[in-house]
Parts: C-alpha cells; sequence; structure tokens
C-alpha cells in the first residue's frame, strides 16, 4: 500500500513507486484470462519467436494496468479525470517493473482544484517502458 494523496500536494510531489514482482507467464496468462486479450504472441512462446522476439512479452495494457493501480493508489479512482499512456518499449519476461509519478501542474477546471502529473514505468536497468500522464482532482 503507498501514501495516498496529500490534501495540499505541490509541483514536484513524487508518487510512491509501486515496485512490482518480475514479470512471468503465469501474470500474463491471468491478465490474458481477465482481459479477454488471448493474443497469442503474449502467450505462446514459439508465435512471438516466429514474429521476431526472443519470447513472449507482456501486454501493453497490463502495464498500463500497473501505472493506473499506482496512480489510483495515491489519488483514489473517484480523483482520475484523465489517464493517458504511450507505450515505449517492449517487456519482457522477467522485468521488474516500477511505476512513478510527479506532480507537474497544479490548477483549476470547472470549478475544481486539479494537478496534472507525469506518469512512467521502467524495467529494473531503467529502461521507459511507458510514459504517461494523468489529472486529478486534489480538492
Amino acid at each position: 500500500m503507498t501514501t495516498p494523496l496529500s490534501a495540499t500536494p505541490e509541483v514536484g510531489t513524487v508518487l510512491p513507486d509501486l515496485v512490482l514482482p518480475p514479470v512471468r507467464r503465469q501474470i500474463l496468462a491471468d491478465y490474458a484470462e481477465a482481459s479477454h486479450d488471448h493474443s497469442a504472441i503474449h502467450l505462446d512462446a514459439a508465435v512471438a519467436r516466429a514474429a521476431g522476439f526472443p519470447d513472449v512479452f507482456a501486454q501493453g495494457m497490463l502495464v498500463m494496468a500497473y501505472l493506473g493501480r499506482a496512480l489510483t493508489d495515491w489519488a483514489t479512482l473517484r480523483r482520475v479525470r484523465a489517464f493517458a499512456a504511450r507505450f515505449v518499449a517492449v517487456t519482457y519476461l522477467g522485468s521488474e517493473l516500477t511505476c512513478r509519478g510527479t506532480v507537474v501542474e497544479l490548477f483549476e477546471e470547472d470549478g475544481e482544484r486539479r494537478a496534472r502529473l507525469d506518469l512512467i514505468v521502467v524495467d529494473q536497468s531503467g529502461e521507459v517502458k511507458l510514459r504517461g500522464s494523468a489529472v486529478v482532482s486534489v480538492e
């Protein structure tokens, strides 16, 4: 569990890191079942190799879901006004992912005080896997 959103974050406030266990085949299978994303490239090593990859790799939306979890651990789902991500690199088996975020702007919109965040997912070597952004209510 991470530390929840304080009542008055400032520009530069850093969200607690969400450090995840290594990506394993079972995680990919579980996510495929939950999301109904049974794309063989994520589940069948022969299919992944035929496509030029060394093995199966994580579904992009799984990595985005991890980032969403880091965000909602901090801000709670009811505060989220926007959440977007751009996939940067493939996440292979064994990757140890860390989700991070920083408040980069405070502003008012629709009569509500909000924070804009830059979000990122990196692996154990620091390679960026996903970049994201979010807007949350801070009232």
